[in-house]
């Protein structure tokens, strides 16, 4: 049996209304293989097919929602808010940093809100057409 982690929301919450998307991993280490993420789609369907996906199999699925962000700076600000409510991290979390390789990659011109909201409606209607 698998398991389902994702945000106990509050009914009113207008996170809900985000569009969502499911990442789908192993559940343990017998299993080597990158984690898939599928979506986007909205809550109730992204709960209901990650519980299908993982009821009867040892995985892991994580429902969680889209934060869109039309520039740069919208993100860093994301970014900040996530380093304020972070806990200092633990040695155990710096043992598993050694897992991970890192690589220094140089910024590039970020698109521009109008680019990035052009880029919603292509995936919009790319989805709207997919059977």
């Amino acid at each position: 049996m698998g398991t389902l982690v994702t945000l106990d929301l509050p009914a009113d919450s207008p996170v809900a209304d985000l569009p969502w998307v499911i990442t789908i991993g192993s559940l343990g280490d017998e299993e080597d293989w990158e984690p898939i993420v599928c979506g986007p789609y909205e809550r109730a369907h992204a709960l209901s097919l990650a519980q299908a996906v993982v009821a009867d199999e040892d995985l892991m699925a994580v429902v969680e929602p889209l934060l869109p962000r039309a520039d740069a700076e919208a993100i860093r600000d994301e970014i900040e808010l996530a380093r304020a409510a972070a806990e200092a991290p633990s040695a155990e979390a710096d043992e598993d940093q050694e897992d991970y390789q890192t690589r220094r990659v140089r910024p590039g011109r970020a698109p521009s809100e109008a680019e990035v909201r052009e880029g919603w409606a292509r995936i919009a209607a790319r989805l709207a057409t997919v059977q």
